[in-house]
């Protein structure tokens, strides 16, 4: 797979910029701050409709504008397909496949298989638990796109029964029998049921990642620091009591009843916690408590992991995350933000072996000379102006293709 050509207009920095890549490896070579991370946000927003960088999408769009643009030319085995989504404030995204519109934007989703390292993947190893949720998340929905509509539905109930409970906690702690609270409790057991439909569905599939990917990260890791302590990954579930005793064995092969018994362990458990959400109005239960554990040898890879041990686990997540979709079949944009000047000698050319096999390799760089010389590539100069109420970025081709 590889993007034959991207289009941006009032995306971050970028003004109106349309720019023929083809596989292989590109390089975009700019002193930091002048939009080639932008670049990469694009297209990563185009693979997963989300930015790695914000949690929303007003950033996005240029200061000035009233929306931004972002489209691709995508040819996965000989076949071409178009995507673009146009990023509006305060409204409903629009999507379009083959310049016809699509419902929703998440029906383009799988067009771009892409996987993006860059140095907030630090935070993989060292950051919050939602962090490691939206890495499984993300890849999730790269494999399996239904699996986005599973979790909206999922954050859609999720929202409900919280103010629900906040509802009903509220009039609790007045000692009140108000016609709310009362009614708040009278349907939290139908927002249980939807709430355990829909997340037994989303952790049964994390789950089977993890198994899948468990193999990929512990030969990532050994191959960029045999030295080290083996690294292993775990699903941790806040469904644990409720779960049977199988479900601890980080070896269990996934089974097609999965759901169904993740299902009954959910309103188990949902039954044994109400009280205690009652009092305290939010939801204890279900995948947004949910982490994936990190070990190296004995020990959590978080607070024990030296700073090249981190950036070896988080290149480890993000090279296995590549490995599984190859595995698939096709490989996926292969995007490295600026990393190379993060890491020593040795977890370059790790890197640069497996960037030097992909089918698009798409990389930026403040200089050239933190490229490893493993890497062969054709490269643009990104250069930003001031323009009349913010900076514009440029491209240029430079004479010298080579890196």
């Amino acid at each position: 797979m590889y993007v034959r050509s991207f289009t941006l207009r009032d995306f971050r920095s970028w003004d109106d910029v349309t720019t023929d890549l083809g596989p292989g490896s590109v390089v975009f070579v700019g002193p930091n701050g002048h939009g080639k991370t932008n670049l990469l946000e694009s297209l990563g927003y185009l693979s997963t409709l989300s930015s790695h960088r914000v949690s929303s999408d007003a950033p996005l769009i240029r200061a000035g504008a009233e929306r931004a643009f972002a489209g691709a030319s995508v040819v996965n085995q000989g076949r071409e397909l178009t995507i673009d989504i146009e990023i509006l404030e305060g409204r409903a995204n629009k999507a379009r496949m083959n310049r016809s519109p699509v419902r929703r934007p998440r029906e383009i989703l799988g067009v771009l298989r892409s996987v993006l390292f860059a140095p907030e993947d630090l935070a993989l190893v060292r950051g919050d638990p939602g962090e490691r949720r939206r890495y499984l998340d993300e890849l999730l929905t790269t494999r399996r796109p239904r699996m986005a509509a599973v979790r909206a539905d999922y954050d859609k109930v999720l929202r409900q029964r919280s103010a629900l409970l906040k509802t009903a906690g509220g009039a609790l702690r007045r000692g009140s029998n108000s016609s709310d609270g009362v009614g708040a409790l009278a349907t939290l057991d139908v927002w249980d049921g939807h709430l355990a439909a829909h997340g037994a569905e989303l952790l049964s599939a994390r789950i089977a990642l993890v198994h899948e990917l468990t193999p990929h990260v512990a030969e990532s890791y050994s191959s960029i620091a045999p030295e080290s302590r083996p690294a292993t990954i775990k699903y941790r579930s806040s469904l644990a009591e409720a779960l049977p005793p199988e479900f601890s064995d980080p070896n269990r092969e996934p089974e097609s009843d999965d759901v169904e018994v993740l299902e009954a362990a959910f309103l188990h458990q949902l039954s044994t916690m109400r009280t205690r959400e009652i009092e305290r109005g939010v939801c204890l239960v279900g995948p947004h408590r949910d982490d994936l554990e990190l070990g190296l040898g004995d020990q959590p890879a978080k607070g024990y992991a030296s700073h090249g041990e981190s950036w070896s686990f988080a290149l480890s997540l993000r090279l296995a995350s590549f490995g599984l979709l190859r595995a698939e079949g096709s490989d996926p944009v292969l995007m490295l933000d600026d990393v190379f000047a993060e890491l020593d000698r040795k977890r370059r050319s790790a890197l640069a072996r497996v960037a030097s096999g992909a089918e698009q390799v798409i990389i930026t760089a403040a200089v050239a000379e933190d490229l490893p010389a493993e890497i062969d590539a054709r490269r643009f100069g990104v250069e930003a102006v001031q323009g009349d109420s913010s900076r514009i970025s440029t491209i240029t081709p430079l004479e010298e293709n080579v890196c």
